[in-house]
């Protein structure tokens, strides 16, 4: 079994600032990718940040400039600092990660549960 599990949500003002963590935990043998994505209110679900094993990283428009995503290999986390944040990025931000399973060394999706962000003064 494998589980993501994020943490770092909560409400901020505009311009304020957040960082969100996402561990992955159980039967890891290796992760090649971690990310985030999020869901605001009246949109669908959107890409935000993906950082590869080998330090490549992906930034949505909205997120570059204001969001930093890093990773710990050893600890199987990702880290996603949110700055300048504003109301638009208010939304329900799961974790996403591309873990190569340690019992059947299957390369599989997975999603946490998810962490509310609001951004409103």
């Amino acid at each position: 079994q494998v589980l993501l599990a994020e943490s770092g949500g909560g409400a901020v003002p505009p311009g304020g600032s957040l960082t969100l963590s996402c561990t992955a935990s159980g039967s890891v043998l290796s992760i090649k990718a971690m990310a985030w994505y999020r869901l605001a209110p009246g949109r669908q679900r959107e890409f935000v940040a993906r950082i590869f094993s080998d330090g490549r990283i992906n930034y949505s428009d909205s997120a570059k400039g204001r969001f930093t995503i890093s990773r710990d290999n050893a600890l199987n986390t990702v880290e996603l600092r949110m700055g300048s944040l504003k109301p638009d990025d208010t939304g329900v931000y799961w974790c996403n990660a591309d873990i190569v399973r340690s019992y059947d060394h299957k390369d599989m999706e997975y999603w946490g549960k998810g962490t509310q962000v609001t951004v409103s003064s």
